[in-house]
């Protein structure tokens, strides 16, 4: 019999959290919820609570706080409300496994403890391992946790792998990593379509249900772009062993070249959920509530090359990957500030790779060996992003 595992999520009413928590609530003699965690979604977090029962709620404010007390007093719910990024870091360190899925850089911190206090680290927050991949993964190894990747793409390309591909995908006869894209709502656009793109356009995605940040991402290819960077740590990968090709219907997920010609793809419905049950029973399989794929009704599976002049993000974040150092840092912390630009309306749909690009080129790269050092790149770069928009707004005669 599976001995019951406590569960923290990391990011409990987005997306990924509450697919984790559709998955869990599947197998109560498996899972136990131990701790739930929002930033701005109390009311969302106050119902996860009564449904899940966890010993522990973390917001971000007292404010929060204090509401979130007052939608669970007087009932039976015995959940203790805390507060803060150390008790973000506390509930992550004491689950047995933890589900890491809050979105962007604030998600590195309570990360990093989960794996230095040697858990199970189901990893859906990509930007820590962009931020501070050669730290991260040396803590990995040095503290003794698993690691097993959320994200679609990942999830597909460890699937695919040997299980000993931590020798080095040479070693295991892996020739390339194709990571798949959908090439987002846009793909068809030409420049002058792209330049009048609105929010509410590109937060609707045509084959996943995500949101509003990672749709921006997914739309400018930048979410492929940070999902490179995360597969070359992941996975020991050079920048020349990962092509990205563009497959509209989301059908195949990733894919592994190896040496012989042969060509393995992991292929299913488009939903979080089989990654998330597979990576929350590995190495073991459980149903995770997404219907098989019907092959009958399959009518093409497309594939092309992503056009790097319409979507320069993913140029970008490979060059940064391949400049190394805090340079992914600087692109992500850039890429955070443009998207939420243009999420206000303070930002045109192609001026999100304008200011990546213009912070990118001022701020020099240095090695990245400490975290004190990558947060810092961090900050700095979210700086001159916020800067460079204020420029646009001053010369576009806004704001």
């Amino acid at each position: 019999m599976t001995a019951l595992q406590t569960l923290t999520v990391l990011g409990a009413t987005g997306s990924i959290g509450r697919s984790t928590l559709d998955v869990v609530a599947r197998y109560p003699e498996r899972y136990r919820v131990y701790a739930l965690t929002a930033f701005s979604r109390v009311i969302e977090l106050s119902e996860l609570c009564l449904t899940f029962n966890p010993v522990y709620a973390v917001v971000a404010d007292d404010a929060s706080a204090l509401l979130l007390r007052e939608k669970l007093q007087g009932g039976a719910n015995a959940t203790e409300v805390l507060v803060g990024e150390a008790a973000l870091a506390r509930v992550a360190e004491e689950a047995d496994t933890v589900m890491a899925a809050i979105v962007g850089a604030a998600g590195l911190l309570p990360t990093l403890a989960a794996v230095k206090a040697g858990r199970r680290v189901l990893l859906a927050n990509k930007e820590a391992l962009v931020m501070s991949g050669a730290l991260f993964m040396r803590a990995v190894r040095e503290h003794g946790a698993t690691l097993l990747p959320i994200d679609s793409e990942h999830n597909a390309i460890f699937q695919c792998l040997p299980p000993n591909h931590a020798q080095g995908l040479t070693a295991v006869g892996v020739d390339k990593l194709l990571l798949t894209a959908s090439g987002g709502p846009f793909r068809e656009f030409s420049v002058e379509q792209l330049q009048s793109v609105t929010p509410a356009q590109a937060v609707k995605h045509p084959n996943w249900s995500m949101g509003q940040k990672i749709s921006v991402d997914s739309a400018t290819l930048m979410n492929k772009g940070l999902e490179f960077i995360e597969a070359c740590w992941l996975f020991a990968a050079r920048p020349d062993q990962i092509d990205v090709v563009v497959h509209p219907q989301s059908v195949i997920h990733s894919m592994v070249c190896y040496a012989d010609g042969s060509v393995l793809a992991q292929m299913g419905q488009p939903d979080m959920r089989t990654p998330i049950a597979h990576a929350l029973a590995w190495p073991e399989r459980i149903a995770s509530g997404v219907p098989a794929l019907n092959f009958a009704q399959l009518t093409a599976l497309t594939f092309e090359a992503p056009d790097l002049q319409r979507f320069p993000c993913l140029r970008l974040a490979k060059e940064a990957m391949t400049a190394g150092g805090t340079h992914p840092a600087v692109l992500n912390a850039a890429n955070e500030v443009a998207v939420a630009a243009f999420l206000a309306g303070k930002l045109d749909f192609l001026g999100i790779a304008r200011v990546i690009e213009q912070v990118l080129n001022e701020i020099p790269v240095s090695a990245a060996e400490e975290l004190a050092t990558i947060l810092a790149a961090d900050a700095e770069a979210r700086q001159r992003a916020h800067a460079i928009v204020a420029h646009y707004l001053s010369k576009t005669g806004e704001g």
